[in-house]
């Protein structure tokens, strides 16, 4: 009787796609069941799925949430905004969700602890306050669900950022006097920037250095079926390399999009993926107009492609 009761109990919490079910893990990363976090009453900003979805630059801003270890870009403010000045970065010291520069120039934190349910929301509640706080402080932040309330989209004008990744971290004090503390963190940090580029060819595509090894990853904004189809189309045609040996070994997938990842010869440098990667761009773009069917065998190449997924949030 009670194996019978377990399993009503699992047909009753069948989801469809994209629902989360009360007992599987909930999406923010808090590594809580669903029903005891962002499901439970009270428990916080409702959980969004694709929170950048419609910015320019939702991709990029994933990828420098997810992805890249230091970057920068100057956010283009709108509406009563418009004339305050701020910028967003992939990581602030002691993962300050924002401070005030002495400038009075706002710096938004992208990576950071605290998830609500909604990144957009938090960043949003996170940039108003900063925007009320003195010039000077070190960090602002939250403490607690910020509650129904502008989003970045509603805060920022609809442009793509131009995304300036760094060697290192140096950027923190580029305009401050160096202070111990501040020495230290930078010295800490430094350790955990693996060498990045952003390429120029195509959109929010990053090459790495990790290790001894090669990577591109490239953040993408199709549906993730839409994606998983036409990279299976590619593969089976054998037109899914960036470059000469490389390797589609799998993909990410953050914030409601995917991150297809190559492992690239050694040596191959971003300078080296550049054109095939627009060439790649190009197969791409013809393989997602495809309406047809999948083969059997294109089948079975997205099958191995959707078992070599890895959800980071």
């Amino acid at each position: 009787m009670a194996k019978k009761n377990r399993a009503k109990t699992r047909a009753a919490e069948s989801t469809a796609p994209g629902e989360v079910g009360p007992r599987q893990p909930c999406p923010c990363g808090s590594g809580k069941r669903y029903k005891a976090c962002h499901g439970a009453p009270g428990g916080g900003t409702v959980f969004v799925k694709r929170p950048f979805e419609g910015l320019a630059s939702e991709c990029d801003l994933v990828a420098m949430r997810e992805l890249v270890p230091a970057a920068t870009a100057v956010l283009p403010l709108t509406g009563e905004y418009a004339d305050r000045t701020a910028r967003v970065c992939t990581l602030l010291p002691m993962a300050a969700p924002a401070m005030v520069r002495d400038s009075g120039e706002v710096w938004l934190g992208l990576q950071v602890q605290h998830n609500f349910g909604d990144p957009s929301r938090d960043l949003a509640a996170v940039l108003l306050a900063a925007f009320d706080a003195e010039p000077g402080t070190p960090m602002v932040g939250l403490t607690e669900s910020p509650g129904d309330g502008p989003r970045l989209q509603d805060l920022v004008a609809d442009e793509p950022l131009q995304v300036e990744v760094h060697e290192g971290f140096d950027y923190w004090v580029s305009d401050v006097e160096e202070s111990p503390e501040l020495a230290a963190a930078l010295e800490q940090a430094q350790g955990a920037a693996s060498p990045t580029a952003r390429l120029a060819s195509v959109a929010s595509a990053y090459w790495t250095h990790l290790g001894d090894k090669e990577f591109l990853r490239w953040v993408m904004p199709e549906p993730e079926d839409d994606l998983l189809d036409a990279f299976a189309r590619l593969h089976v045609a054998g037109e899914d390399r960036v470059v000469e040996g490389a390797r589609l070994i799998g993909m990410f997938r953050a914030h409601g999009v995917v991150a297809p990842v190559w492992e690239l010869p050694v040596g191959t440098g971003v300078e080296g993926v550049e054109d095939g990667a627009a060439e790649l761009r190009t197969r791409l773009d013809a393989a997602l107009a495809v309406q047809e069917d999948l083969t059997t065998e294109q089948r079975s190449a997205r099958a191995g492609l959707a078992n070599r997924q890895v959800t980071i949030r």
